[in-house]
Order: C-alpha cells, then structure tokens, then sequence
C-alpha cells in the first residue's frame, strides 16, 4: 500500500460564499450614508453675493425661494428674465401666494408659525422681484426673513 494517493476526481473544491452577504450589506450601508440626496433642481442662476456675518440656517423650519435669470440650459425655453423658482417650479408673482401657502400648511401645526423663508437671490437680480416677493410675504404674514449670502467679504461684490 502506497503512502501518498492519487485523486480522484481533479476537481476544484467549490468557492466559499459565506461571508458574500457579509460584503454586500457592508457596500449598501456605505453607499447610503455617502450617497447626498438632492431636493432641488436650479433653474436659475444663484450666484450669491458675499458677507462676512453669516449663521448656519434650520432647514427644517424655512422655505427656500430663488430668484434670478434662468440658468443657461433654461434660457431658450423661459427666457432671461428675472425668475422664481420654489422647489422644483418656476413660479410666477401672482402665483407666489397660493404656494408659499401651501408650503407653510405641510410644515406640523406647532412650527406653522415660526416659519422661515430664506431668500437666495442671485447678485445681478432685479431688486423689483425681490420687493414683489417681500410684499407677498408681508400679505401672508411670514415675517421671519433670511437673506442666504456666501461666505467672503462685502467688499468683493
């Protein structure tokens, strides 16, 4: 009888897949945590003037609304005048009410009326529109103004 034997088949032995659903939660778990949601599309321009005095804002609490020219993809379609944009729409001056409204109803009832709405106003904007907006705000009563600026100097405008 021999020591050593020979074997019989030659075949690999089969791959190990225990530890695969291991990997695969471990990739999902990092590509939800890095992975950053939008909430809006820009349709116009924001290039935010500069100040030097600026705080972190609540989001939970406020109400973005931009304004400014259409952004390049846009212009063909919308024109270059000035515009306002909340969420993902374009929204016209006279149709400001009924949205910011709205907006304000889907907030809970308690944080209904410490609602913010932070202005990001492009710094080539017509200030007519921002005065339209403001005086829509002043109607419904949304008092709590935020002018959203980047950070730098005011003297780089």
């Amino acid at each position: 009888m021999s020591k050593f034997k020979n074997k019989k088949g030659g075949e690999l032995p089969a791959v190990n897949t225990a530890s695969l659903p291991d990997i695969v939660f471990m990739l999902l778990f990092f590509f939800m945590v890095v992975t950053v949601l939008r909430k809006n599309d820009l349709l116009v321009k924001n290039e935010l003037p500069k100040a030097d005095q600026i705080e972190k804002l609540q989001k939970d609490v406020a109400v973005f609304v931009y304004a400014g020219k259409p952004s390049a993809r846009y212009e063909s379609q919308y024109g270059t005048e000035g515009k306002i944009q909340i969420g993902d729409k374009y929204t016209d001056i006279k149709n400001l009410k009924p949205v910011l409204e709205e907006k304000r109803q889907a907030l809970p009832p308690i944080l209904q009326s410490k609602i913010m709405v932070a202005l990001k106003v492009d710094k080539e904007t017509n200030t007519g529109i921002v005065t339209d907006i403001k005086q829509t705000l002043r109607e419904l009563n949304m008092l709590k103004i935020i002018y959203i600026t980047a950070p730098g100097s005011e003297l780089e405008n």
